[in-house]
């Protein structure tokens, strides 16, 4: 039985969870807090064994110590937002001396910040050449991470996803609650900057199957991944396809102009963050994952199959926790 252990207890170190548990692996989380996380599905009657304990995920030492035994280590951590560049070095390096120290494999969620602005079609060969914040410190987490893999010091992997939706995704997920709630109840969508740039969008059961197959696939480590992703779509294609999906009306799309998100982020710090990468709304932001699925044995969930299962979570999920989606 491989152990496995998560650091991070969001929407995806979540959803890697429970699909390692499924498989009959164990699993431990660890979190602030140490608690469980709401369950995907409300109202299941069964949830994997799956265990927490409570780690400062900036601490080393006590990562070392949960990890001990550890054969795959993930780091599923989300910061603040506002606060990349204070809070996520020291728990990237936390998280890497502990995967050192006990010889776990780390998996690293990342992200496509670093590639910056103008990238037009990002692979895993695109140089990491952003000049914003959160992608200057998303590329030297990577940087680092490679560097000791090189050096022997650690077994390192990193898998990278665009914005995700899917049952598990939360308000933070620009195609969740911001907008299946309203596409669904009639009213206007308010997508920031644009609506009518190609973009990628990675399913979040997808991008916990690819974290899973990088920790336990050789050819993986030392490299990073694209999480394997359907055919990029438009934010209104998108929204379309899930209104037809659900029978709902068309939707009335009404984007939020980035010169709006620049005004609204005097007052909100994690608007002056969105302001900051807002090319990735108003430009095509779209990744490319063939060499990955190659290598991780991986293909993308189907698009049909993507909305009808999201669909079914909304759902359950607004029947079991009618007041889930206002909040």
């Amino acid at each position: 039985m491989t152990r496995h252990v998560i650091v991070g207890k969001g929407p995806i170190g979540s959803t890697l969870a429970r699909q390692l548990a499924d498989a009959g692996d164990e699993v431990l989380v660890l979190s602030r807090t140490g608690s469980p996380s709401a369950p995907t599905t409300p109202g299941a009657s069964t949830e994997p064994p799956i265990r927490h304990a409570a780690v400062d995920s900036a601490d080393a030492a006590a990562l070392t110590r949960a990890a001990q035994g550890a054969d795959v280590l993930y780091n599923c951590v989300n910061p603040a937002y506002h606060r990349w560049p204070t809070l996520w070095p020291p728990i990237a390096d936390a998280i890497l001396a502990a995967a050192e120290s006990t010889g776990a494999v780390l998996v690293t969620t990342g992200n496509l910040y670093g590639y910056g602005a103008g990238t037009q079609l990002m692979r895993e060969d695109s140089p990491l050449a952003s000049g914003e914040t959160k992608g200057l410190v998303r590329a030297a987490m990577w940087r680092e991470a490679e560097r000791r893999h090189r050096d022997g010091r650690v077994r390192a992997t990193e898998v990278r996803g665009s914005d995700y939706l899917g049952p598990g995704a939360q308000a933070q997920s620009h195609a969740g609650a911001r907008m299946l709630e309203p596409l669904l109840a009639g009213r206007p969508l308010h997508p920031i900057g644009a609506a009518d740039a190609p973009h990628t969008w990675t399913y979040l059961a997808d991008f916990a199957r690819a974290l899973a197959a990088a920790g336990t696939t050789e050819a993986a480590w030392g490299h990073a991944w694209h999480v394997p992703s359907p055919q990029a779509l438009t934010f209104r294609q998108l929204a379309v396809m899930v209104a037809d999906a659900a029978g709902a009306p068309q939707p009335r799309i009404r984007p939020l102009p980035m010169t709006a998100v620049r005004l609204l982020g005097i007052g909100s710090p994690m608007l002056r963050e969105v302001y900051a990468v807002g090319y990735q709304f108003v430009e095509p932001f779209v990744m490319d994952s063939t060499a990955s699925q190659g290598v991780l044995g991986l293909t993308p969930t189907p698009w049909d199959t993507i909305v009808a299962e999201t669909l079914a979570w909304w759902g359950s999920r607004s029947a079991d926790t009618p007041s889930a989606a206002r909040r």
